[in-house]
């Protein structure tokens, strides 16, 4: 077998790229830093989803908003007409409190599921679940703000620092981390990639998928060229601030 020179180099993995979708009354909405009364609807989230299948996504990124604010899964059925109606790997969190909930999720067709403040209030659960699923299905939720886990919504800061929270379970083999920078989210202002930068210093294991304040191509490309693995973005997109050609070109051909 010939080997590889010095010169050759193996091609760099590209970004993978998450479109969300927040449901809110079983409706596709975006809030700005998570403040409901900041909603905007942009139809209906089945028909948004396959959209982006046709545009060449692959992956979907469903929020239960009603189920954050109500402490238990709530658009169920929306998620199972996403994934009955589009062959895309859909990670879903929202609500998720009990494993009733977390099994209501993959019944419905999640492929994976995010939860966080249940890491948060209840870790011995969430470990429980971790070895139960599998570090494969599950996402570990890292919502932040000023240094600090944000549960329930983003409606309260914990005490739970950033990076005791990352340390804690990247040791116990969590894999997946959805990481949200709150005061970016939905305001089209860039993402923190020198936060992201930070966590896969500290964890080059880690699958980080950064959240929060793309507002454009440039922002993907500042990512990708940052080493992070994956993105959520929305806000962007339904704004009409990302050429989805020019995407599409780059990314999804």
């Amino acid at each position: 077998m010939r080997g590889r020179t010095d010169s050759q180099e193996l091609p760099k993995p590209m970004i993978e790229l998450i479109p969300a979708i927040d449901i809110i009354d079983g409706r596709c909405v975006r809030l700005s830093q998570g403040d409901y009364a900041t909603q905007k609807v942009y139809g209906d989230p089945v028909d948004m989803a396959m959209q982006f299948e046709d545009l060449g996504f692959r992956r979907l990124h469903v929020v239960d908003l009603d189920g954050a604010k109500n402490h238990h899964v709530v658009n169920v059925q929306t998620l199972r007409r996403i994934t009955q109606k589009t062959q895309l790997l859909v990670d879903f969190g929202g609500g998720v409190k009990t494993e009733d909930d977390l099994q209501r999720a993959f019944d419905a067709g999640a492929s994976l599921v995010t939860v966080g403040s249940i890491a948060v209030t209840v870790p011995d659960l969430y470990l429980e679940w971790l070895d139960h699923y599998g570090a494969d299905h599950l996402i570990l939720g890292a919502d932040v703000r000023n240094g600090h886990i944000s549960i329930n919504g983003w409606k309260e800061d914990s005490e739970v620092l950033l990076t005791d929270f990352l340390i804690h379970y990247m040791k116990a083999g969590n894999r997946n981390v959805l990481c949200t920078d709150i005061s970016r989210d939905g305001m089209l202002q860039g993402p923190a990639i020198e936060l992201y930068r930070q966590v896969m210093q500290a964890h080059p294991s880690c699958h980080l998928i950064a959240s929060g304040g793309v507002s454009s191509l440039g922002d993907i490309e500042a990512l990708e060229q940052a080493g992070i693995p994956a993105v959520v973005f929305g806000k962007a997109i339904y704004e009409g601030r990302i050429d989805m050609n020019e995407l599409s070109r780059k990314y999804l051909c």
